[in-house]
């Protein structure tokens, strides 16, 4: 079973770049990882400061091990000075 995530960002203001540059760098690195079958980051067109991450993974343990990853670890340590608010949904997918 496959374990899709939604996560929501709102950049502050004055840190939409910095919040969006730090999301990036979650991209590559977490494709690469074993088990990622999708990562994707989308910034919302009419509300600038909103992302929207999507991800899904083949198992929960992947997701486990993706958030014991050196830039899981980077993301979290440093997301907070720059987000006015996130929200996460997690997603059960079967197949």
């Amino acid at each position: 079973m496959s374990i899709t995530k939604k996560v929501i960002f709102v950049a502050k203001e004055n840190n939409i770049e910095e919040l969006k540059a730090l999301l990036t760098t979650m991209v590559e690195a977490s494709r690469a990882e074993k088990g990622c079958l999708l990562y994707n980051i989308y910034q919302i067109e009419d509300k600038p400061t909103t992302f929207v991450v999507i991800e899904t993974w083949e198992s929960n343990s992947a997701l486990n091990g993706h958030k014991q990853s050196a830039h899981y670890a980077h993301y979290k340590s440093n997301f907070e000075p720059y987000t006015a608010d996130k929200y996460s949904d997690e997603l059960i997918s079967l197949g």
